[in-house]
């Protein structure tokens, strides 16, 4: 065989292959990379709309933690505020109570010392009649005896 021959048969089953491949084959092959390309272009949609969102979640979140450490500041400020009013609060109670119970204890050494003056001048009144009944070197009855107590309270009373 002539290779001219061999080289058209050749050419006619070149073409023949690439147009069977261009009708066939081709078109399931270009579906296949544009459907790829598709899928590689949604992915980087998808991955660029997911980083936006990351970032604004991001920003989302520091703004949020931002209000939780600015509330807790506050009812921390809030609380110390409160503390104080009740420590203040407390204390104006303590002072009152304490100046009460000196009141109170005043009234009670004034009782008490009343009464043992009281009781101080009934004694000395006795130890006074019965010292004058021995000088005197009688008794005296015990009317005369409690005017005679009575008398000398009131001298004692006066100074």
């Amino acid at each position: 065989m002539d290779i001219a021959i061999t080289l058209v048969i050749q050419g006619l089953v070149f073409f023949g292959v690439a147009w069977l491949v261009m009708v066939f084959i081709w078109p399931h092959i270009i579906a296949a990379i544009e459907a790829r390309q598709k899928t590689i272009a949604d992915g980087l949609d998808a991955a660029a709309k997911s980083q936006k969102e990351l970032s604004e979640a991001t920003a989302r979140s520091k703004d949020i933690l931002r209000d939780a450490r600015d509330r807790a500041a506050l009812l921390i400020e809030q609380a110390n505020k409160r503390s104080n009013e009740i420590v203040e609060e407390a204390k104006g109670t303590a002072a009152n109570e304490a100046q009460r119970l000196v009141s109170q204890a005043q009234g009670e050494v004034a009782r008490e010392t009343t009464r043992a003056r009281e009781g101080l001048r009934q004694e000395v009144g006795k130890l006074a009649l019965q010292g004058a009944s021995r000088v005197l070197g009688r008794d005296i009855d015990s009317n005369t005896h409690a005017d005679l107590l009575d008398q000398l309270a009131a001298e004692v009373a006066r100074g």
